[in-house]
């Protein structure tokens, strides 16, 4: 059972990787901007990554839900597939901000339309469960047939 569930966990892993790299370029901006915390403002440089850090962990609470509920309840392979785009976006996000607001912009739009997909993956999975479950008829083996013919 634990197989079933190894590349979800996998991009998990990373995902959390990726907030603790997020959070040591803070810490490195702090001694190269000297800035004390609990100081958050100063420096335009250091807040960009200070902001970009933020925003990234304001993120991943929904993309960690949505990646999972996406991968258990609609296609895992995909919801992985998707998942590495997401964090690539996001690391591209990180990176841009880090130099200038402006360059945060398309890996913004990027990272967001990959959760937008895994959010729409993961309600279809949980309606097409709900249908089967509570009313006998599953939506997504039933269009699975008609494409087919």
């Amino acid at each position: 059972m634990l197989d079933d569930f190894a590349p979800l966990a996998a991009i998990t892993i990373l995902g959390v990787l990726q907030q603790a790299y997020f959070s040591l370029q803070v810490i490195y901006a702090r001694r190269r901007f000297h800035i004390s915390p609990p100081a958050v403002s100063g420096n335009e440089d250091f807040e960009r990554v200070h902001r970009a850090h933020l925003n990234s962990s304001e993120y991943f609470p929904m993309f960690l839900s949505v990646l999972w509920i996406a991968g258990v309840f609609f296609n895992q392979a995909l919801a992985f597939f998707i998942g590495v785009l997401y964090l690539c976006g996001r690391y591209k996000y990180f990176k841009g901000y880090s130099e200038s607001a402006l360059k945060r912009l398309h890996p913004l739009y990027f990272s967001a339309t990959m959760l937008w997909i895994l959010l729409g993956l993961a309600s279809i999975g949980v309606l097409n469960q709900l249908s089967s479950q509570y009313l006998g008829y599953n939506p997504i083996t039933a269009a699975r047939s008609h494409i087919e013919l």
